[in-house]
């Protein structure tokens, strides 16, 4: 298990790292060759990749390194790689592919929140209701999305929002990869392996004893 731990520590390491000298390398040729809409996505994609450390660091807690990775990464492959240099446009599937993945993200995400609400009051909450919870938690922060994206087209002139088909495809795709968290969640709560949240969650549980005590 400790092999496994690490395992996980050194990727996360690896690819925020990675991920962060790039932004680093593109903000400073986007100054030299006076790319400012680059050097904006640029310094924005920086700030949110380092925001899952600045808030294990401010609320004392310790997020799980798979959903650090799947942050960061959505992050850059959604502003840098996306906006930035045009992915949308290069890969057709690009953009169905990180909503599939932060709808399942943030699936986990709005599952562990509740999770943790739930073990901290001892209140015994119906699993229905935690996975209603994370399911309805990822669908609302898809819409959210939705709305920075229209605002970014509207005031700054992006063109993140394609059409309205282009919109609502990107929210049943957010509720695709929130379904399938939410039955991930389920399964954990109803004490069946999925090697995919169980490990996550109870290293989750063991790193944040204070949450949990």
């Amino acid at each position: 298990m400790l092999k496994k731990l690490e395992g996980v520590e050194k990727i996360h390491l690896f690819v925020a790292i990675i991920i962060i000298l790039s932004l680093i390398v593109a903000i400073s040729i986007s100054i030299v060759q006076e790319e400012w809409l680059v050097l904006f996505i640029s310094i924005s994609a920086l700030i949110l990749t380092l925001s899952p450390t600045l808030l294990e660091w401010k609320y004392k807690i310790d997020i799980p390194e798979e959903l650090e990775i799947a942050i960061i990464a959505f992050i850059y492959a959604t502003l840098f790689l996306g906006e930035a240099y045009g992915f949308y446009t290069k890969i057709w599937w690009w953009d169905l592919f990180l909503h599939l993945g932060s709808g399942i993200a943030l699936g986990l995400i709005g599952f562990i929140i509740l999770f943790v609400l739930d073990r901290k009051s001892h209140i015994k909450a119906n699993p229905y209701v935690l996975v209603l919870f994370a399911f309805c938690f990822a669908l609302a922060i898809g819409a959210l999305w939705e709305i920075f994206e229209f605002c970014m087209d509207i005031f700054f002139g992006f063109k993140m929002q394609k059409s309205n088909i282009d919109t609502m495809t990107d929210l049943i795709v957010d509720a695709v990869g929130a379904l399938i968290a939410s039955v991930l969640g389920f399964f954990y709560l109803i004490g069946k392996k999925t090697h995919l949240v169980d490990g996550m969650i109870d290293r989750f549980v063991r790193k944040n004893p204070d949450i949990f005590r």
